[in-house]
């Protein structure tokens, strides 16, 4: 019997785990499980965490700067705009958006104490419910099924953010992840 792919088994995982904590905390069928599922298992790889930028990387082979924070992505959405700039692509600002919202609520949920010890909590959940309502009317605009899915992510942020805690705190113990996990528990445990 072939065993499923790394990438399959982490998905299963976090779909689990998500499904167990939202039920324990009466998050019944709620639609954003699966794009919290598919969110984890996608910052499970550090690079999907940090994206490239525009702007170059000295380094031989490299794509462009690391976007490690917020500012950065905030300051890369004017890079794209900038009518100047070979970068130019309005277009990609949904991406970055709903990239920020993606790595706040990450991060406000799954690495809450040091998001707090920044002093950024307030401006995580600020900027990660503007980027998802940002995206949420674009996608409004564009007639996408997933407008919805977006609105609730701003609206509930600090409910999943919340729920995401509780799944650290009461799922991310050793006796129930995948023998995979070793990006998350580092993070837990140096952070």
């Amino acid at each position: 019997m072939q065993q499923p792919s790394a990438p399959a088994t982490l998905r299963r995982f976090f779909d689990r785990v998500v499904r167990r904590s939202f039920g324990d905390l009466a998050f019944h069928d709620d639609p954003a499980a699966d794009y919290i599922s598919d969110l984890l298992a996608r910052f499970a790889r550090t690079e999907n965490l940090y994206p490239a930028g525009s702007l170059p990387d000295l380094r031989p082979g490299a794509r462009g700067q690391r976007l490690e924070s917020v500012a950065e992505l905030l300051l890369e959405i004017q890079r794209v705009w900038d009518l100047d700039s070979p970068t130019f692509n309005p277009v990609q600002e949904r991406e970055l958006r709903r990239h920020i919202g993606d790595y706040t609520l990450f991060m406000t949920g799954l690495f809450r104490e040091r998001v707090e010890r920044l002093s950024a909590t307030g401006y995580y959940i600020r900027e990660g419910k503007r980027s998802y309502r940002f995206v949420s009317e674009h996608d409004r605009a564009d007639a996408r099924p997933q407008a919805r899915l977006f609105r609730a992510l701003a609206d509930r942020f600090e409910g999943y953010a919340g729920a995401l805690t509780y799944m650290r705190k009461v799922y991310f113990r050793p006796e129930y992840g995948p023998p995979d996990l070793p990006f998350f528990r580092r993070l837990i445990t140096e952070w």
